[in-house]
């Protein structure tokens, strides 16, 4: 019988300071509506988000003042380590493990900076053993909850016998840059939360929880400024093209059935899609591009409702609902970031 690893665990994690679209649209005009005189003709991209609320490490009036990048790094680890704490605490309770029986930890995360990583910060924090191998993995930003659990998978294949943790977060509101006054940067204030996800993955035999049959990922030859950051004297600015709906539109089918041709799969095989809600448009391009596919799409609603865009770590929580909520069958999880790069992971539940 072919082995494949296996989920063992998923659990998610949201930072304290609640956020409804109401707060962020009030404080976004404190901010730009003075500096903009396009301002008002922006502003209706918050209620057609489909975000309800949001979930953020700091509060409110923290993001209304310049930051700096000591400020925004101290934020960062403080938060990225509560709330990885927090997932991988929940993940390896649900699994009925200690941090002492995990063998391997990935760590994604792109929206900061800890030098030492993440992953290695939590050893002594929460118990791991020192000979754990780590591998922190940034720079994939919205594919690296669908990249960064394959490459979990990856480890546990490579490792016989270990309990790999796979930990990914994201702190998308630290990138919050009070004096660019662009239409970008409103726009991305009207999208972006915190959040962070963690699952175990095991080379289990059957019975030990959704099997990873596979992952693969396709980079656009020609699409590196799509989507990305730019470095800028006060912190990391938001790139990302308006055009992505209609790249994931013209462009996602093709490689998403070129991947699932290589394990024998067609979309008409598929039990759900699991996919990173990046914002309304691009959630409803998914839906015109993957049909007739489609169940899923409500989990991923609603994690955008409920939750926003935490970029890598959205996909965990759609997962989690998916899994929550009896899903069964195969299901294609996908996530797209910059390179331009899409993401896939097919499990069977």
């Amino acid at each position: 019988m072919t082995r494949f690893p296996r989920l063992r665990a998923v659990a998610t994690a949201l930072p304290p300071h609640r956020l409804t679209q109401d707060d962020t649209l009030a404080a976004a005009r404190a901010v730009f509506g003075g500096r903009m005189r396009d301002f008002d003709r922006l502003a209706p991209v918050f209620p057609n988000t489909g975000i309800d609320t949001r979930h953020a490490v700091m509060p409110i009036d923290w993001y209304l003042q310049p930051r700096g990048w000591a400020e925004r790094a101290a934020a960062y680890e403080a938060g990225a380590l509560a709330l990885l704490e927090d997932a991988a605490g929940q993940a390896l309770a649900r699994a009925g493990l200690q941090p002492d029986a995990v063998d391997a930890i990935v760590c994604a995360s792109t929206t900061g900076i800890a030098t030492p990583s993440l992953d290695a910060l939590l050893l002594e924090r929460m118990g791991f053993r020192p000979d754990t191998v780590r591998l922190p993995v940034f720079g994939l930003g919205c594919a690296g909850g669908v990249l960064g659990l394959a490459r979990a998978a990856a480890l546990a294949q490579a490792m016989p016998g270990a309990t790999v943790l796979f930990l990914v977060v994201e702190l998308c509101t630290l990138a919050f840059r009070s004096g660019e006054a662009t239409p970008t940067n409103v726009v991305a204030s009207a999208l972006f939360a915190d959040g962070a996800a963690a699952a175990v993955v095991r080379m289990d035999e059957a019975g030990g929880g959704p099997a990873i049959l596979g992952s693969g990922e396709h980079t656009w030859p020609g699409t590196r400024r799509v989507m990305g950051w730019r470095v800028e004297d006060d912190g990391l600015g938001v790139v990302f093209a308006q055009d992505i709906p209609e790249l994931i539109r013209t462009r996602m089918r093709g490689v998403a059935d070129a991947f699932l041709a290589r394990h024998g799969v067609a979309v008409g095989d598929l039990a759900g899609l699991v996919c990173h809600p990046g914002g309304a448009k691009v959630l409803h391009a998914i839906e015109e591009a993957m049909a007739p596919a489609g169940e899923g799409l409500a989990d991923a609603w609603a994690v955008l409702r409920d939750c926003g865009n935490m970029s890598a770590a959205s996909v965990m929580f759609v997962l989690g609902r998916r899994l929550a909520a009896g899903a069964a069958g195969l299901q294609l999880m996908s996530a797209l970031g910059p390179g331009f790069t899409a993401g896939f992971l097919l499990l069977e539940v």
